[in-house]
């Protein structure tokens, strides 16, 4: 029969279907510059347009080498646009993608995009490109690449500022390496074909010096094979990994058996792969011959098993018949090209050909290593533990052979008086049949003893001379040995089903618990249904007592209601394990000793609750018990974060809707108290002016309205601004403003209102022009000013000092005040929030969110701290961007 190939993985073919209408990246690869990167781009888009391919050259960077831009003629060139400054040209996308080309040179893929563009970065054009369905030609160079932007700077002592993502990197459709070794390289660079002029020199000096072109070059070349190992791999995917090994790569595969489960064998397969660098795994092969061998033995397979996994190795326990086949099919699916086997002592009188000579059979394209075992491996261990085990195992024997006895006493009676007319030869099918049944109840052992049995009781009773054992007739010595081997292979045969049998019944038991669990979990609401369900589950199907311990509101792990285990669980490692994210107790490197273990639920790098399990029989688990294990974890960590995901939506929902909902009544509210704030400001201010010429003695309660309803109408200007800048479509209108006219404005202001001489400058001689809007900065040191004075006092000293550091502009306003209690220092920047809640100064907390939702605006940071000689200190951040030209005017002539 011929076996069906493996089937290719769907999610691959639609992946690789859903790109064909996107365009294809290819990138030329190379250690630095200098190496012929974009040498072998233009060759490529001469070849193209030799094909008769639309190739339009988009940057090119030549460097003012003369062989490169010879390459460039008969290649259209797409024009430049302008950037915001002078002389400066950058590439024009738009014109690009209304071009729409075939191909499209884009040289330097790291590049930056001068200001104005539409991306800051390059490789965002390039994306776009490719959306557009455009193919792309780029280069770039190692040191470029995000990942290994730190080793190169380790080699070189110089940090590259413009990077690549590496997904964007990898997501290429072609990678095409362009190498040059380093004498070569230096060569050129001598001969003035990298850089020109005294560049060259400098760069043989620092960067380009022969050891770190050596360390460049095999940057490149390992990330090379990287992207070639990953093909190789997509490949064997797509062909459903059906045809022979590639040792394109060396990877191990380690077989552990009951006669070869020694930890020497682990420890050379980890130190060869550590030296070859590579992956290995592990496996071991369930057979039903590995369970006749009694426990011990299968625990000493599966302590090695882990043990290989603690030391890097993948593991995995496999089911069949033949080793050596599932050994081989595992190494095909996994590319493993090398297999790591223990040399056994071969019995003389055995036929049957070995395990290695197995492998050399069916995968003669793998590469064998037979490692010498001089250390015996030990089965008498933990032989109490298996005492129970093989008392039930001898107790089912013993009632097979019972059953044996009893079966054959009751066929040998029925042919005797019941059917005393039958052939023999229809007496010998009968006894087979017997065999057969007692297999099928009881195993090997118990049918192999029914065919003895059976053969004597049918010599004693049947054949003549009744009586005795003793044959005359010759041909029944055939019969017998047909008998005998009739009842050996049944039982073999019927031992391996029912071994296999078990195998699928645990798989599908494994499936079941899995589906049961994934249900259960999609129909929690609750964390107390998922703590229910989890223990429910995961008790059933690794037979242990358990629990869930999930947070409380202070982020602190609590036991269920329902206990489920007899011993408690010490308070300070649960919290270790759930503020470490680490596993502890039984079979770990932590606390071991305890009859427990306590394993994290790690969802998003942190811990969502714990899953303490008592270790009992489970401290020798399986590998199909780790993985099960390994997968519930994950549901329950999947469904607890689904939980706290959804919580926290609703909660966001919720704080949405209330903010709009008081944004809507702040606004509606602020529009209907302008129009009468406005006329109460107007009256009030005429009657202080009239009460003042006439001298009353009330002109000083006038004047008092007039400065409350001033600070009325300055907070309702406030929530207006706020529920401005929060609606959607506000809009800055920025314009060039000098930092001291804007201090000036904010002063004259709060003139008459506040002691404004005690404010005292220290700003920078030379003057500070700001891209700002001018009204809303000026409401910025309004509102800090007037905080500053309510709750530091009317006589309060205030500095305000301004200092330039590179492109940002540091303000600081300083007080002699009381200074901001030391929990509210992030939290008086939210609405509605004060620093003293039972203060008497008025207001509504609105000051300082208005101020921290404008500088957000301009792109910059307010923070708020006390002095260390008192007083409260707020510190403003703003970009400095460079200031326009002057334009310069020719003089008049007279």
């Amino acid at each position: 029969m011929v076996k069906e190939p493996q089937r290719p993985d769907p999610d691959l073919l639609l992946a690789l279907a859903g790109n064909e209408s996107r365009g294809k990246l290819k990138i030329y690869f190379g250690a630095c510059a200098g190496v012929g990167k974009t040498w072998s781009m233009l060759q490529e888009a001469r070849r193209l347009r030799a094909q008769g391919l639309d190739v339009v050259a988009g940057v090119v960077e030549t460097h003012g080498r003369q062989e490169t831009a010879a390459l460039l003629t008969g290649l259209e060139l797409l024009p430049r646009r302008a950037g915001e400054r002078p002389h400066h040209q950058a590439f024009d996308l738009d014109a690009a993608l209304a071009r729409r080309p075939a191909v499209i040179l884009i040289d330097e893929l790291a590049h930056s995009n001068v200001r104005g563009s539409r991306h800051p970065k390059r490789w965002q054009d390039i994306e776009e490109l490719l959306e557009a369905g455009i193919d792309v030609l780029t280069t770039v160079n190692v040191q470029h690449l995000e990942s290994l932007n730190d080793v190169v700077s380790g080699i070189t002592g110089i940090r590259v500022s413009e990077t690549v993502p590496d997904p964007f990197f990898d997501a290429a459709d072609e990678i095409v390496l362009v190498d040059l070794p380093a004498d070569d390289l230096l060569q050129r660079l001598r001969e003035g074909k990298v850089y020109v002029g005294d560049r060259a020199e400098r760069a043989i000096e620092h960067f380009f010096r022969k050891g770190n072109l050596y360390a460049l070059r095999e940057l490149a070349l390992r990330r090379t094979a990287d992207r070639v190992d990953d093909q190789v791999r997509a490949w064997r995917e797509i062909k459903g990994r059906e045809e022979k090994v590639w040792h394109v790569r060396d990877a191990i595969l380690l077989c552990i058996s009951s006669d070869t489960g020694s930890a020497k064998l682990v420890r050379i397969a980890a130190r060869l792969a550590a030296r070859l660098g590579c992956e290995w795994h592990a496996i071991t092969v369930e057979t039903s011959s590995l369970h006749r061998q009694g426990e011990a033995r299968r625990r000493t397979v599966l302590r090695t098993l882990q043990l290989a996994q603690s030391m890097g190795a993948e593991t995995a326990s496999l089911s069949g018949t033949d080793e050596a086949s599932a050994t081989v099919r595992y190494a095909r699916e996994h590319n493993l090209g090398k297999i790591i086997v223990g040399r056994t002592t071969q019995r003389r009188w055995r036929f049957t050909p070995s395990f290695t000579q197995r492998l050399s059979q069916l995968g003669p394209d793998f590469d064998l290593i037979i490692v010498g075992l001089d250390d015996a491996v030990d089965f008498k261990t933990e032989r109490s533990g298996d005492l129970p085990a093989s008392n039930a195992k001898w107790q089912q024997r013993l009632r097979g052979c019972v059953a044996a006895v009893t079966l054959c006493a009751l066929i040998t009676l029925t042919g005797q008086w019941l059917l005393p007319g039958f052939s023999p030869t229809n007496l010998v099918m009968i006894y087979l049949l017997g065999v057969v049944l007692i297999a099928t109840g009881f195993g090997r052992l118990p049918s192999v003893f029914a065919a003895l049995l059976n053969i004597l009781a049918f010599d004693l009773v049947f054949i003549a001379p009744t009586g005795n054992f003793s044959v005359h007739d010759t041909q029944y010595l055939m019969t017998f040995a047909v008998m005998l081997a009739v009842g050996v292979i049944t039982a073999n045969l019927t031992a391996g089903v029912r071994y296999q049998a078990r195998v699928a019944q645990h798989r599908e038991q494994r499936a079941r618990y899995l589906y049961e669990m994934a249900n259960g979990l999609s129909r929690a609401r609750l964390p107390e249904d998922i703590a229910r369900i989890s223990q429910q589950i995961v008790g059933a199907a690794l037979q242990v007592r358990c629990e869930i311990w999930l947070p409380d509101a202070q982020n602190r792990p609590v036991a269920p209601d329902v206990k489920a285990l007899t011993t408690v669980p010490d308070p300070a490692i649960v919290k270790w394990c759930f503020d470490k994210a680490q596993e502890a107790g039984a079979d770990s490197d932590t606390l071991p000793g305890v009859p427990y273990k306590i394993l994290p639920l790690i969802a998003s790098g942190r811990a969502l609750g714990l899953l303490i399990i008592e270790s009992g029989h489970f401290r020798h688990r399986q590998p199909e018990q780790q993985r099960l294990l390994e997968t519930f974890i994950m549901l329950i960590a999947g469904a607890v974060e689904r939980f706290t995901l959804t919580q926290r939506e609703q909660y966001s929902r919720l704080a949405a809707e209330r903010e709009e909902l008081r944004n809507s009544l702040l606004a509606a509210l602020s529009h209907d108290l302008r129009t009468p704030l406005t006329v109460l400001f107007s009256q009030a201010e005429i009657l202080t002016l009239n009460l003042s010429a006439e001298g009353s003695a009330y002109a000083v309660q006038a004047s008092e309205i007039r400065q409350q309803t001033l600070s009325t109408i300055r907070l309702v200007n406030n929530m207006l601004d706020m529920a401005r800048i929060e609606s959607e479509g506000f809009r800055l209108r920025a314009d060039w403003v000098a930092l001291d006219e804007v201090i000036a404005s904010a002063l004259r202001a709060l003139d008459g209102v506040f002691p404004t001489q005690n404010v005292h400058l220290a700003l920078p001689d030379e003057m500070l022009l700001l891209h700002a809007d001018g009204p809303l900065l000026e409401r910025v040191f309004v509102n800090l000013l007037e905080n500053a004075w309510k709750y530091a006092g009317a006589q309060a000293s205030i500095l305000i000092r301004a200092e330039q550091q590179q492109d940002k502009l540091r303000i600081a306003i300083e007080d002699n005040g009381p200074g901001i209690p030391d929990d509210k220092a992030r939290q008086i920047f939210d609405k509605f929030t004060r620093g003293h809640e039972e203060s008497a100064v008025p207001g509504v907390g609105m000051g300082l969110a208005i101020c921290r939702a404008i500088l957000t605006l301009h792109a910059g940071d307010i923070v708020a701290s006390n002095l260390p000689q008192g007083g409260a200190c707020f510190t403003l951040t703003l970009p400095l961007l460079p200031p326009p030209a002057m334009e310069e005017h020719p003089e008049e002539t007279p």
